[in-house]
C-alpha cells in the first residue's frame, strides 16, 4: 500500500502540536504551582510569621542585657527603712568564649568556687557547653566580691566574657529579726512572705535594658547599634510600724518566753486604739530576715538532735514553716477571759446590766446540767458588776451571757468582726471559728460568755478589743500607710474611717473606768504603771488536753485611750513557781512593756502621792560642798545620806552627780574617806519580798528600782524579774529594778 507523504506530515505537525500543547499546559501548571507556593511562603515570611522571623534576627543580630530595677524601700513609721535595696551583681560565664580564648578552666572554677562558696565541678560542667555565652555562677554577690573577680579577670588578662558580671540588687534588712513576721522576705521569684508578698507589685518595679549589636560569635559589637531602656524602680512602702515600740514589744515577748515559755510561742500586737493602726506586731518563734533559712531558736533546734538526710531536711523544712508563721494573724486560740471586754460592753449597751448590777458566786454554776468552775472555787460571794469583772468571775459572767441571749450575743460577735476576717494588709490572714451552736444552745452561750470554746486571732480580738475602749468604732487594722512611687508621688493612703459604731461612747465609758478597777484592785493589778492610768483584763483559756494560754491585753492613758497591747503565752511551763495564769505570768511583762512604751510615745505620768515616793530622780553633785549641805540639798530631793569619813565636806559620792535613781535611794558620802573601786556582785533577789531585795541590794551597795505590784507590804508580793543576772558584776551604787508581782492573782 502506498504511503501518503502528505497525510504522514500533517499526522507528525498535529502530534507536535498536541506535545507542545501539553507540553506548554505543565508549564503553566508548574509555572502556576511554583507562584503559588512562593506566594505561600512569601506570604508566611512575609505576613503570618513577621513578627516572629523579626524577633529571631533581632536575637541574632542583637545582645540584651537587663538592667534590673531596683525594689523599693520599706519604712517605719518615723521613715526608718526596714528593707532595703543595696547594690549587688550577678556573676556569669561564657563557655564560648572560655574555649575561643583558652582560658584556664581549672583556674577559673577554682578561684570562683573559693570567691564565691559555689561547687567546682559544678562550674566545670557547665563550661562545656560551648554553645552558651550566658551560664549563671552566683546571683547577687556583694560589691566587695565582685570587685575581687574583676582583680581576678584582670591580673589573669581574661578576654572577652569569660567572666563578666552585671548590676543587680540585693534586698537587705537593716534592723535584721526586728518584726520580721511581719516584713517578710524575697526570694528568686520577688516577695516570699509578710508586706514584702502583699506588695510585691508595687515594690518590683520594671527592669530595664540595654540592646546592643553582636557579631556571629555573639560578641558586642558596642559602636555599631545601641539602645537603653530605663529600669523604674519600685515604690516604696511607709508603714504603721515604729522600731521602738517594736524592740519593747518583742524585748517583752522574750522576756515572757525565757520565764515561763515552753517553745510553744508568744504574739504581742500594739494598736493605736483611734486609727488602728499597728505600732508593733511581734510572734515567737522569730528569724533573721537577711538569712530566713537559718534556725537559731534554742525550742525549735533542740529537736534536731540524730536526725540527718531526708528526715533532717523535712524536719527543717517543717521548722521553717513555723518561724516563718505570724501567729498574730495566721494563728487562732480560745481568747479566755480578755473576751469578757466584749460580753461586758455588749450587755451594758444592751442595758441588760448596769453599775449597781449584783451577781452571786458560790464558786461554780450549773448549766444544762454541766458543771462549770470559777477560777476561785470557793467562789466570789456577793459582788456587783464592777468588783465581778475586777475578780474576773466566770459565774458572773455566765449570768451575764444569758441575760443576753443567744440571739443577740450571736449578734454583737458579728458587728464586732469576729465571724470574718479583719482585712489587715498582710499575708495569711485565718478566720475566727464561731460554732453554730451559739445561735441555740444555752451551753454554748455560757462558755461563750467568759471566752471559751471559740477560737479568733490576735488580731481580730484586739480590734475588737479597742472598739470597746475607744467610743465603740470597729475599724480595721493595718500595717501600711501610705504607697510612694519612685516620683515621689503618693499613689495610695489608708483610709482610718471606722467600719462601724458597736456601743456608744457612753457604753465605752463606763467600759474603760470598770476595766481601770481590774488593774487597780483585781486581777490585773500586776500589770501597773507607777505614774499612769492602765486598764486591762486578764485571761487564762483551757485547751485541749489540759494546757492554757494566758493572756493579758491593756490600754493607757484609761479615760482617754491612746494605746491598747495584747501579749499571749502559749503552754506556759508549771514548774516556774508561778501561779499559771494570765495576771501571774503576763500582767508583770506588759507593766515592764508599758513602763518603756508610754513615755516613749509622750504621754505624760500623773503620779499619786504614793508613786512620788520612789520616783525616779537625777542625782546632785554634793562633792566639795559641806556635809550639812549636802544632806539638805539631797533630803529635799527625797534621797536618804549616809556618811563615810570624819571631814567637814565631802570628797567623793556614790551614786555620782548626774545618775538617774529612784527618789527614795541612800546617797553614800564619802567625806575623806577612800571611796572603793571595786565592782559589785548582783545577788539573788527572784522570789523576795521588797524588803529583803532592798536590803540584798542595798548591803551589796547597789540601788532597788521597783516596778510592778504597788502593795508591796503585801506577803504575796515577790520579785519574780531583775534587770541584771545575779552574779554579774556592776559598778558600786548601780541601779537594779525589780519587778514585783501579786502570786494571789488567780486568773
Amino acid at each position: 500500500m502506498a504511503i501518503n507523504p502528505k497525510r504522514t506530515s500533517e499526522s507528525a505537525r498535529r502530534a507536535n502540536r498536541t506535545v507542545n500543547a501539553r507540553t506548554l499546559v505543565l508549564l503553566v501548571v508548574f509555572g502556576l504551582l511554583t507562584f503559588v507556593l512562593l506566594f505561600r511562603q512569601l506570604y508566611r515570611w512575609q505576613i503570618t510569621e513577621h513578627e516572629r522571623l523579626q524577633s529571631e534576627a533581632v536575637r541574632q543580630q542583637t545582645l540584651r542585657t537587663t538592667v534590673s530595677a531596683a525594689r523599693g524601700t520599706i519604712y517605719d513609721r518615723n521613715g526608718r527603712p526596714l528593707a532595703i535595696s543595696s547594690t549587688a551583681e550577678n556573676v556569669m560565664i561564657s563557655p564560648l568564649d572560655i574555649k575561643e580564648y583558652n582560658a584556664d578552666k581549672k583556674l577559673i572554677a577554682g578561684t570562683l568556687s573559693a570567691l564565691l562558696d559555689v561547687n567546682a565541678e559544678t562550674l566545670l560542667n557547665k563550661m562545656e557547653r560551648t554553645d552558651s555565652q550566658y551560664e549563671i555562677v552566683k546571683k547577687r554577690v556583694d560589691q566587695d566580691t565582685a570587685d575581687q573577680i574583676r582583680a581576678f579577670i584582670t591580673d589573669n588578662k581574661l578576654k572577652g566574657n569569660c567572666i563578666f558580671l552585671e548590676p543587680t540588687t540585693k534586698r537587705y534588712y537593716p534592723f535584721g529579726s526586728l518584726a520580721s513576721n511581719v516584713i517578710g522576705f524575697t526570694n528568686e521569684n520577688g516577695g516570699a512572705y509578710g508586706l514584702e508578698a502583699v506588695y510585691n507589685e508595687q515594690l518590683t518595679g520594671e527592669s530595664g535594658m540595654v540592646v546592643t549589636a553582636k557579631d556571629n560569635k555573639g560578641r558586642s559589637l558596642l559602636y555599631q547599634y545601641e539602645q537603653y531602656f530605663d529600669a523604674r524602680d519600685g515604690s516604696s512602702l511607709y508603714t504603721t510600724i515604729d522600731t521602738t515600740v517594736q524592740y519593747y514589744l518583742e524585748k517583752g515577748l522574750a522576756e515572757l518566753e525565757s520565764r515561763f515559755g515552753t517553745g510553744k510561742g508568744a504574739t504581742g500586737i500594739v494598736l493605736e486604739v483611734k486609727t488602728g493602726a499597728i505600732l508593733g506586731m511581734a510572734s515567737l518563734p522569730d528569724y533573721d530576715l537577711n538569712d530566713p533559712s537559718a534556725i537559731y531558736n534554742d525550742f525549735m533546734t533542740s529537736g534536731l538532735e540524730g536526725l540527718s538526710g531526708d528526715a533532717l531536711s523535712e524536719r527543717l523544712s517543717a521548722l521553717r514553716l513555723k518561724q516563718w508563721r505570724n501567729k498574730a494573724i495566721n494563728d487562732t486560740y480560745e481568747p479566755g477571759s480578755t473576751f469578757k471586754i466584749l460580753t461586758l460592753s455588749m450587755a451594758l449597751e444592751e442595758g441588760v446590766i448596769d453599775r449597781s448590777s449584783t451577781f452571786d458566786c458560790p464558786g461554780y454554776v450549773i448549766v444544762e446540767k454541766q458543771r462549770i468552775n470559777c477560777s476561785n472555787r470557793s467562789g466570789h460571794g456577793h459582788q456587783d458588776l464592777t468588783v465581778a469583772t475586777g475578780n474576773s468571775c466566770n459565774p458572773a459572767f455566765i449570768n451575764i451571757g444569758l441575760r443576753m441571749g443567744n440571739t443577740a450575743f450571736y449578734e454583737y460577735m458579728r458587728d464586732f468582726g469576729l465571724t470574718q476576717k479583719t482585712g489587715i494588709d498582710t499575708t495569711g490572714e485565718a478566720s475566727g471559728f464561731v460554732n453554730s451552736e451559739i445561735e441555740y444552745s444555752k451551753l454554748a452561750l455560757a462558755c461563750y460568755a467568759f471566752g471559751q470554746n471559740f477560737n479568733v486571732t490576735p488580731v481580730a480580738l484586739i480590734s475588737a478589743q479597742a472598739a470597746c475602749v475607744n467610743g465603740g468604732y470597729l475599724r480595721t487594722p493595718y500595717i501600711v500607710e501610705q504607697i510612694v512611687d519612685p516620683d515621689g508621688n503618693v499613689t495610695y493612703q489608708h483610709d482610718s474611717a471606722p467600719i462601724r459604731q458597736v456601743i456608744s461612747e457612753d457604753t465605752s465609758a463606763t467600759v474603760r473606768e470598770i476595766l481601770e478597777y481590774v488593774v487597780s484592785e483585781g486581777t490585773g493589778k500586776n500589770g501597773k504603771v507607777a505614774g499612769y492610768r492602765i486598764g486591762g483584763k486578764t485571761g487564762t483559756a483551757d485547751k485541749v488536753g489540759g494546757n492554757v494560754i494566758v493572756s493579758f491585753v491593756c490600754f493607757a492613758p484609761a479615760d482617754d485611750p491612746q494605746i491598747i497591747m495584747l501579749l499571749t503565752l502559749d503552754e506556759p511551763s508549771r514548774y516556774t513557781g508561778t501561779y499559771v495564769s494570765g495576771g501571774n505570768m503576763v500582767a508583770p511583762v506588759s507593766s515592764e512593756v508599758m513602763a518603756e512604751l508610754l513615755p516613749y510615745l509622750g504621754i505624760e505620768p500623773t503620779y499619786s502621792a504614793e508613786e512620788l515616793v520612789g520616783r525616779d530622780a537625777t542625782v546632785p553633785n554634793v562633792v566639795g560642798e559641806s556635809v550639812e549641805a549636802a544632806q539638805k540639798k539631797l533630803k529635799d530631793i527625797g534621797f536618804g545620806s549616809r556618811v563615810i569619813g570624819d571631814e567637814a565636806r565631802v570628797t567623793d559620792q556614790t551614786p555620782a552627780g548626774g545618775a538617774i535613781v529612784p527618789n527614795n535611794a541612800e546617797i553614800l558620802l564619802y567625806c575623806g574617806a577612800e571611796k572603793p573601786d571595786a565592782p559589785c556582785v548582783v545577788p539573788n533577789v527572784i522570789g523576795d519580798s521588797a524588803s529583803v531585795a532592798n536590803q540584798k541590794l542595798t548591803n551589796a551597795g547597789l540601788i532597788m528600782s521597783v516596778t510592778g505590784a504597788t502593795n508591796r507590804s503585801s506577803g504575796t508580793v515577790r520579785a519574780v524579774s531583775q534587770s541584771e543576772p545575779p552574779g554579774r558584776e556592776v559598778p558600786a551604787g548601780s541601779v537594779i529594778r525589780v519587778q514585783f508581782s501579786d502570786s494571789s492573782v488567780t486568773d
